[in-house]
């Protein structure tokens, strides 16, 4: 069984070593691995090439096109286990795109991962509108919840949905991170939080942008908040240390 995997280079899998940068493992040496496909399409999305392929008209600021041959390459679930085994970090994150899209063949590249080398910590980053495979959700340790605000691009209907939210905010295991664009936006989070009873230490404001100017103009005031409301800052690491580019 394969999985479908992003590229950095027609043909090559999306498959690096780096340090994680958002979130509450930032700084943290991780093994990522970038799957391909997404049921959301953000317009300031920085993977869009995962999900917006020639003939998808989904909406994005940048309105670029990627071909699907070029930018998606499918790979054996025991192959991929292996290529992250041989790597030295002994933190997975597994990134998309929705990777919870493949759920099923992830729970068996994990497991097939776990024999290879056991230990290895599981962090999963999703948009927060797909359940978990029920033999997935036991191999992983830690979720990185991003769900999409109106700014977006996304309908309310499409990227919030009510039980999947209530099911994160119980998960002790589940991180929440926003990601905010305009001072506006951060109604809308603290409308969430409260209706979801979202705890404030599990809770992460991240500034949109792509470049470490347009992150460091929003950075001021986005930590600001966070310091009033007892919520956590998490800053774009990866952005700062190689700019907005692929296997980083």
């Amino acid at each position: 069984m394969t999985l479908t995997l992003a590229t950095t280079t027609p043909g090559e899998p999306e498959i690096f070593a780096s340090l994680q940068g958002e979130g509450p493992s930032m700084g943290r040496p991780s093994t990522f691995v970038r799957l391909s496909r997404c049921n959301l399409a953000c317009q300031w999305c920085d993977t869009a090439y995962t999900w917006r392929f020639t003939g998808d008209n989904r909406f994005h600021r940048d309105d670029l096109a990627f071909e699907r041959r070029e930018n998606q390459v499918a790979m054996e679930e025991g192959d991929l286990a292996r290529a992250v085994a041989d790597l030295v970090p002994d933190r997975l994150v597994i990134t998309g795109g929705e990777p919870l899209l493949q759920g099923a063949a992830l729970a068996r590249m994990v497991a097939a991962l776990n024999e290879l080398r056991p230990g290895m910590h599981v962090e999963v980053e999703t948009n927060s509108t797909v359940a978990p495979h029920p033999a997935l959700d036991g191999l992983v340790h830690q979720y990185n919840v991003s769900p999409k605000l109106a700014h977006s691009g996304n309908p309310a209907e499409l990227a919030l949905l009510p039980d999947r939210l209530s099911a994160w905010a119980a998960n002790p295991r589940a991180f929440f991170k926003f990601v905010i664009a305009e001072k506006s936006d951060l109604t809308e989070v603290m409308a969430l939080q409260e209706t979801y009873a979202i705890p404030g230490p599990r809770l992460f404001l991240m500034p949109e942008g792509r470049s470490s100017d347009v992150i460091r103009k929003r950075s001021g005031w986005l930590a600001d908040f966070c310091s009033l409301h007892g919520l956590r800052f998490t800053d774009r690491l990866h952005i700062h240390l190689w700019g907005d580019t692929r296997g980083t």
